[in-house]
This record gives structure tokens, C-alpha cells and sequence, in this order.
């Protein structure tokens, strides 16, 4: 290298970090500007450069554990463009020493300070002993380049003449530490810094012949090991033919499963545990009860699929065409499963199965009334993504082992359910149904509930630990569908880890299309009956799901289809009746009997509950969906009456609240609204809730009940075609209530015509069916005042009846 003057001015540049890297002088290296810091020095540089002649100039400073070292290197930025894997970068190279001094200003975001060019040039002629090190330095690193077969470089050290650009060039070397390549930078003598250079080179070469000689001892103690496992299976073999011949038993059981211990497909966690347990095994003595615990639970572990996986069908339309083929409606939850698919597919496509130790699972909570194929729903996910699908049935479940397993040390032991449907679906990634997940219930066993909190977790569940496996179990990938018929049921904590479809029940013109293409297929075949032997009508179907049953679900409409059928085929064996048979709607009654539920408008005038004053129609929502409910109110004789509220019919304490506020505000507006009530403060009101087996609560009975009383009072009739639901205030306004899809659904099954809800429950409405809204007229109200001119029948239009008396 030329000499250089000594006279160096004062440079000012901005710092460009290395973060557990060195760049010495020579050096050309790429680096990412993605790094905010490394972009922040070049964008300076390069605003720098534009009022200076030459390159943009930044100072490459080590940083090691956030401390900067004292000296740096004056760097150039040759070019910026993209890196080999396409992210933006620029290659900088080094140019010579500095001495960093305190800090200053400069343009862009960096970090600017003042620096010091150092010396490093070498008088020549070079002194002998600076020669032989050369010398010494080129052999060395010729012999290591040449074990590596780095022969294009052994050419490019032998041209370097230079003493400080020879000892710059070990920066390349990638067995030197972070802090011996900082002490190269800080050793600003030239020959100081090749003698160091050289000393790590030899330091190096020799741990190199070390290691190989380890390695060669290792090697051959490997062919020995090898060796030794061979002849040992051939004695294995021989020891096996001379039992055969002498009918004694096999050998140890424990050298068999050690055996498959290695030959599973186990992962490293479970196959140190699982070697532990057969050191374990073979340490135990025959009597010792401890060996068939190990026994079984080697078993166990041994069954499971840890490494098994189906692959997922990625046919979105296929699987939406199938589900749709399975189930008739049910579109909420259809739309889901297609989501998740279209969002496995896409993760698929980018590489991004597993993120963060996890993978792409789901949990889901289908919930809804019985009858409405919350099950089977299940099945046909499993079909439509290809996958296992196990059921486990938690109704009833009052034990916290059967979810996580019993302790090894109870006689008996096993893993819990979900372990045990892994091993039974034989995959990683099933459709897993737990079913009934409302029926759990706790005692002194524990809760299974709240060892259910870890399964249906996605940001746990891939570590799930089984107390009887006692390793982690990854349930990422697993879909989780969780059925149940009561929402309030569930614990909270358990229903926010799981994502909530509703599952409402079904119009009447579902039921007629399930009815005819799945029920009806199936119970011909358990009928022993071909498809064109017996064929029913579609007003046949409609009149058994409108009038014969009444249920949020198909199971009764299915029981009455098998009914029929079954009653078609013993008339037929009996020689009474001739197939094939046509059955209409006017056959039902002469092979199955009366309806059950013929509609409150379908009735005589004079029969109809609503015939007298004093009784409205309410809606309510139950376990087993939406359903409609009476309120009936009378006035005790003043003479033999108590005065008061009295309330039956197995009344919660809200819905007793709610009796209270609509009587308050009918005493209260009573002059307003034009009633006489003067009769409530001397005689006693009785307001009573027909089936008073079945428990009743909630509030949104409220103006149901201010109606009813309203009619006893005016003596103005309900109408019949009116069914009503919302809460009531003590001012008259009409509050929000839940359930508006079931309740309507129910008021169009009972052949209500008109509904009343609240205003504010107006958006609801978006979730009803078409088909249903059509059929019925909602009036969407603010005030008791407009629910009482909606149902009560003009004072003109009847006589006004008698007030009833409670008896």
C-alpha cells in the first residue's frame, strides 16, 4: 500500500451500527437495509454526498451488548440495490481506521460524531522479522484455505503485500469471535496486528488437528460400536433358534419395547421419556406392581399418531356442495367451515402451517335446540375436509380425570378423553364433537369444565399435558365442534375460547325439504320399503311438520314419518291396503290419528284462549327453542279476595318483577290509558302462567302481562292473531329482550299472523328468515300505549264481557 499522509482531518460521519459483527479495512460486505439503523446511516450518507465530491461515506462501529467499541472504520457505500433473497441492501466497503471522538450533527436520522483517520502505513523496505512474519502468516492461511478447498483464495493472499491489508484480511475468517475480530480493529499498529492475526491462525489450525483426531478416535470407536451391535444380533438370533428347539419363552420384555421405543415415530421429548420409563421397566422385578404400569403406559404412548396427519381437502366448492348436499340450512355455520378451509388453503399455499408452535385449528360452539343436527352437522364437516371425526360424549361428566387423565399412581389409570379420541381418530388433526358440552357438571371430583379451558384454547392447546401422559400433546390442529342447547349453561370463561354459531330451529319450509330428501330416504330403508312403494306429498309433509309436531327440530317430525311408514307396512303384510300408496294430507289422521297442534287461530272463536278478556299470548325462548306462552290474569271478588299480587305458574324472580312493574304501571296511567282502576287497589290480582310444571324467568314477559291486564281491566278482548315479547319499564317504554329469531320462528310454527317486538330489536330481524317475515306482520314498538292499540280489539267491536273473578 502507498503511503499515505500523516496529516488526517477531522472527519464527521454518521455512525452505522454492527450488531455482533466487525467489518475491518478491506472488507466489502452487503447489508440489509431493512435494519432501521443501517437505512438511517445510509439515507444520511447519502444526503451528505450530495454536497461532497466522491462516495457517501458512513463509520462501521461494533456494537457489543449495546456498547460501542472505541474504534471504527471509514466505510463507502459502492451500491444500493436488492440483496440475494430480494430485500433491499447496499454494499458497503471498508476503507481504513478511525478514531471515534465525541458526537455532532449531521442531516437524516443518524447518529453523527467526529472521527480521527489512523495511520497504518508500514516503511519499506519491510524489516526481516516483519518479513518472516509474512511469510508465516501466508503459509498458515494457505494450509487452512486448503483443507476448506478454498483454492480460488489462496492465489488472492499470496498477492497481498501489504502488512496492514494482510492482517485485515482474517476479518473474512468464520472462526474468529466477535471480541477477537474487536481486538484486531483497536490494534492500530500494523505489525502488532499481523502477529496477532497469525497467533489466532495458529491457535486455530491446532484445535483443528485436535478435533480431527478426536473425530477419527470417534469414528473408529463408532465401526467398533457397530461391529459389536452386529454380532450381538447374530447372538440374539442364535439364543432365539436354541429356545425355539428347548420351548422355552422369549426373551426380556423390556429389550422389545426398547426396541420399538427407537423404531416409533416418536418426537425427542417423548422418546426420552418413553426410554426413561423402559430403563425404568427393565430395572423393576417381575412382582413389582410398577412394571405394568410402565407396561401400559409405554402401550399407550406407543398408539398415539404423534406424527400422523391426513391431508385436508382443499376443494372449497366440493365441500360447500357437500355440506349443503348433508344439511338443509344451517348456512352460519356452513359459511365457517368454508372460511376455515379457504384460510388453510391460502396458509398452505405461503408456507405458514405452523406459526409460532402453532398450527391452524378451530374451535367452535354450536348451540341450539335438540333436533336441529348440531351432531351430525360434525360427521359432515369431517367428510367435507377429509379428515377422522371422533365423538366424546361429556353429558353427564363429573369427573376433571376424564378430560385430563388420572395419575399413573391410581390402580387403574387411564388418559383422558381427549387423548383417547387422538388415539382413536389415528391423526394429529381431527374433527373432534363434544357433544352435550352444557350437561357437564362438577362435584368433589373437580370440574371438568375448567380442565376444558386448556383444550379449547388455541393459544395453549399445543401444549396440553394429559396428567397420565405427563408430555405435551400438540391439539393445534385439531377442529373442535362443541354442541350444546343452553348457552347461559356454559361457563364464561370456557364459551370466550370458543367461537359462538347460533343454531335456531327450522322453518316449515326446511322441515318439508329435510323432511323429503334425508328423513324420509332413511326411514323407507329401516321400513323395509322401496322409494316407489310409498311416496308422501308434499302437503302431507307440511301438515305433519305444521300440525302433527311443533319442535325447533326434525326428531318428532322424523318419528312421525317412521309412524306412518310403519303403519303402511304392517296394513300392507295384513293384505289391508295395496302398494304402492300414495299417502296426501287427508290420510294422515286415518293412519296416524288426530293433529296435536292444530293453530289457536284454527279454532272455534268461542274455544280459543283469547276468547275472553284478561289473557294475551306471549313468546318465550326454551331449551328446546322458541315456543309460545299464555298469560291469564283475573280480579278477586272484593268480599272474599285479599287484597295484592298474587303469581303461579313456577315464576323466577325476574319474571315476578316483571308482574310487579306492569301492575305499578297500570296503576299508575290507568286514568291515562282509561281503565278503571279503581278495582286494583281493593281487590286482589291474579296473573297465572298455564303449564306450571315448567319453570319460567326473564323479562321479556313484561308487556305480554300488561296486556293481559289491560284486557281484564277494558274488558276489550286480545286478538288471536297477536303474539307479543319485550321487556316493560315503570314509565311504559318497551325494552329489549333476547331471542327474536326463536321466538319468531315459534310464533309462525303456532300460526300467529302478527308479532310485537321492541324498536330496538328491529336489526334482529335481519337474522330471520324470508320466507318466514313474509308470513308475518311485525310491528316493532317504543311504548305500552302502542302495543295496547295494536292488540286489544276496538271497545266497539264486542260487548264488553264481564270481568272475570278468581274463584
Amino acid at each position: 500500500m502507498a503511503a499515505e499522509s500523516t496529516a488526517f482531518t477531522p472527519l464527521a460521519l454518521p455512525v452505522l451500527p454492527l450488531d455482533d459483527e466487525v467489518v475491518l479495512p478491506g472488507m466489502v460486505v452487503p447489508l440489509d437495509l431493512n435494519d432501521t439503523d443501517v437505512r438511517a446511516a445510509v439515507e444520511a450518507a447519502q444526503a451528505a454526498a450530495r454536497t461532497e465530491p466522491g462516495k457517501p461515506r458512513v463509520l462501521l462501529v461494533p456494537r457489543i451488548d449495546g456498547t460501542y467499541a472505541g474504534t471504527g472504520v471509514l466505510g463507502t457505500v459502492e451500491q444500493v440495490g436488492r440483496l440475494a433473497d430480494g430485500d433491499p441492501g447496499a454494499l458497503i466497503r471498508g476503507r481504513g481506521r478511525v478514531k471515534i471522538g465525541a458526537g455532532t450533527t449531521g442531516p437524516g436520522r443518524a447518529l453523527w460524531v467526529e472521527g480521527t483517520r489512523i495511520d497504518e502505513t508500514v516503511p519499506e523496505p519491510l524489516p526481516g522479522a516483519v518479513a518472516e512474519l509474512v511469510k508465516e502468516y501466508k503459509a498458515l492461511a494457505t494450509t487452512w484455505l486448503k483443507k476448506r478447498g478454498a483454492w480460488q483464495v489462496v492465489d488472492r493472499v499470496q498477492a497481498i503485500d501489504d502488512v496492514s491489508a494482510l492482517a485485515d484480511n482474517s476479518g473474512y475468517s468464520p472462526f474468529l469471535t466477535i471480541e477477537q475480530k474487536v481486538e484486531l480493529l483497536e490494534t492500530s499498529d500494523p505489525v502488532a496486528r499481523l502477529k496477532l492475526a497469525t497467533q489466532q491462525l495458529r491457535d486455530h489450525l491446532a484445535e483443528q488437528d485436535v478435533a480431527e483426531t478426536i473425530a477419527k478416535d470417534v469414528q473408529e470407536g463408532v465401526d467398533k460400536q457397530q461391529r459389536e451391535f452386529l454380532l450381538r444380533r447374530q447372538l440374539e438370533a442364535v439364543r432365539k433358534e436354541l429356545r425355539e428347539l428347548n420351548g422355552e419363552q422369549e426373551g426380556e420384555e423390556s429389550d422389545d419395547y426398547r426396541a420399538r421405543v427407537e423404531a416409533a415415530d416418536l418426537p425427542e421429548k417423548v422418546r426420552e421419556a418413553a426410554l426413561k420409563e423402559v430403563d425404568k421397566l427393565e430395572r423393576a422385578s417381575d412382582q413389582s406392581p410398577e412394571g405394568s404400569w410402565i407396561r401400559t403406559w409405554l402401550d399407550t404412548v406407543l398408539e398415539l399418531p404423534w406424527n400422523e396427519r391426513t391431508e385436508d381437502a382443499y376443494d372449497i366448492q366440493g365441500a360447500k356442495a357437500l355440506l349443503d348436499a348433508e344439511h338443509a340450512g344451517l348456512e352460519d355455520v356452513k359459511e365457517r367451515i368454508t372460511e376455515y378451509l379457504a384460510v388453510r388453503k391460502r396458509r398452505t399455499d405461503r408456507g405458514l402451517v405452523v406459526v409460532g408452535g402453532r398450527r391452524g385449528g378451530a374451535v367452535l360452539a354450536l348451540v341450539g335446540p335438540p333436533g336441529v343436527g348440531k351432531t351430525s352437522l360434525g360427521e359432515s364437516v369431517a367428510h367435507a375436509m377429509g379428515r377422522k371425526f371422533v365423538r366424546v360424549a361429556l353429558g353427564g361428566v363429573r369427573d376433571e380425570a376424564e378430560i385430563r387423565g388420572h395419575r399413573r399412581t391410581y390402580v387403574g389409570a387411564l388418559p383422558g378423553r381427549i387423548v383417547r379420541a387422538i388415539k382413536e381418530a389415528g391423526s394429529m388433526n381431527p374433527v373432534v364433537l363434544l357433544d352435550e358440552i352444557d350437561k357437564v357438571g362438577s362435584d368433589f371430583r373437580g370440574d371438568p369444565a375448567a380442565a376444558l379451558l386448556e383444550v379449547l384454547d388455541p393459544a395453549q392447546n399445543h401444549t396440553f399435558r394429559d396428567h397420565y401422559l405427563e408430555v405435551e400433546l400438540d391439539l393445534s390442529d385439531v377442529v373442535f365442534l362443541a354442541t350444546a342447547n343452553v348457552l347461559e349453561a356454559i361457563p364464561e370463561a370456557l364459551l370466550d375460547r370458543m367461537e359462538l354459531v347460533r343454531l335456531d330451529g327450522y322453518t316449515e319450509d326446511e322441515k318439508v325439504v329435510i323432511a323429503r330428501d334425508h328423513l324420509l330416504p332413511r326411514q323407507l330403508e329401516r321400513a323395509g320399503l322401496d322409494k316407489d312403494e310409498v311416496v308422501l306429498e308434499e302437503g302431507a309433509l307440511r301438515k305433519l311438520a305444521g300440525e302433527y309436531t311443533r319442535e325447533a327440530g326434525v326428531r318428532t317430525l322424523e318419528r312421525s314419518i317412521a309412524r306412518l311408514l310403519r303403519k303402511v307396512a304392517a296394513q300392507h303384510e295384513l293384505g289391508e291396503r295395496q302398494l304402492p300408496f300414495t299417502v296426501g294430507a287427508d290420510d294422515l289422521r286415518g293412519l296416524i290419528g288426530r293433529p296435536h297442534h292444530v293453530p289457536e287461530s284454527a279454532q272455534d272463536p268461542a274455544e280459543r284462549r283469547t276468547a275472553v278478556p284478561g289473557v294475551a299470548t306471549g313468546l318465550a325462548v326454551t331449551g328446546a327453542g322458541g315456543d309460545v306462552l299464555y298469560v291469564e290474569a283475573s280480579l278477586a271478588d272484593p268480599e272474599t279476595g285479599a287484597a295484592g299480587l298474587t303469581l303461579t305458574g313456577q315464576l323466577g324472580d325476574v319474571m315476578k318483577e316483571s308482574a310487579q312493574i306492569a301492575l305499578s304501571f297500570l296503576r299508575s296511567h290507568g286514568a291515562e290509558l282509561e281503565l278503571p282502576v279503581a278495582d286494583l287497589k281493593d281487590r286482589g290480582v291474579h296473573i297465572h302462567f298455564p303449564a306450571g310444571a315448567v319453570p319460567k324467568d326473564g323479562p321479556s314477559a313484561g308487556i305480554t302481562m300488561t296486556t293481559a291486564l289491560a284486557s281484564l281491566l277494558s274488558g276489550r278482548l286480545v286478538r288471536t292473531d297477536v303474539a307479543m315479547t319485550g321487556e316493560v319499564s315503570l314509565t311504559g317504554r318497551v325494552l329489549p329482550i333476547g331471542g327474536v329469531k326463536q321466538k319468531l320462528l315459534a310464533a309462525h310454527r303456532a300460526g300467529v299472523t302478527t308479532v310485537i317486538i321492541p324498536k330496538r330489536n328491529e336489526p334482529d330481524l335481519d337474522d330471520v328468515p324470508a320466507e318466514v317475515l313474509d308470513k308475518l306482520d311485525v310491528h316493532a314498538v317504543t311504548d305500552v300505549r302502542q302495543v295496547l292499540e295494536l292488540a286489544l280489539t276496538p271497545a266497539t267491536s264486542t260487548a264488553t264481557p264481564e270481568v272475570p273473578v278468581a274463584a
